[in-house]
């Protein structure tokens, strides 16, 4: 669970209301555990994110916008910039992440906290679902 969201109030919340009778069920409730977590836990959630490479055959210029958009984004807010992907095919990816860093840059820091969260409920319900996708099973020792 906590490789879903870093946070150990989240992974514990999931793992006190198991068992959960369908996977809807399951996604809904990692859904609403991040509602629910306080900002401590979005900080300790956030703090063990890290940005996504570029694709292997991302142009260097690219590369290295993406790595000053982070940076600029990692100075401004204090952690690392988070997006879910999900929807967005793999070729028009890396533009649709420059996009969005350079859009919230423009955000005041208690917006960002807020489109961050966000954006960490929607990765933590991704990463869950593909989790489950793949047939892989959550260890009583992960939760």
């Amino acid at each position: 669970m906590l490789s879903c969201c870093h946070s150990p109030r989240w992974a514990e919340r999931m793992a006190a209301h198991r068992p959960y009778p369908t996977t809807d069920a399951l996604l809904a409730a990692a859904e609403e555990a991040g509602y629910d977590l306080a900002g401590h836990d979005l900080d300790e959630a956030l703090a063990a994110e890290c940005p996504a490479p570029p694709h292997p055959d991302a142009p260097p210029a690219a590369r290295t916008a993406l790595r000053a958009a982070h940076a600029a984004y990692e100075s401004r807010f204090g952690h690392a910039f988070v997006i879910s992907l999900e929807g967005v095919r793999p070729g028009e990816r890396l533009d649709a992440v420059l996009a969005a860093i350079r859009s919230r840059l423009g955000n005041e820091p208690d917006e960002e906290r807020a489109v961050a969260a966000d954006e960490l409920r929607r990765l933590a319900r991704s990463r869950l679902a593909f989790a489950l996708a793949r047939g892989l099973t959550f260890p009583r020792a992960d939760l």
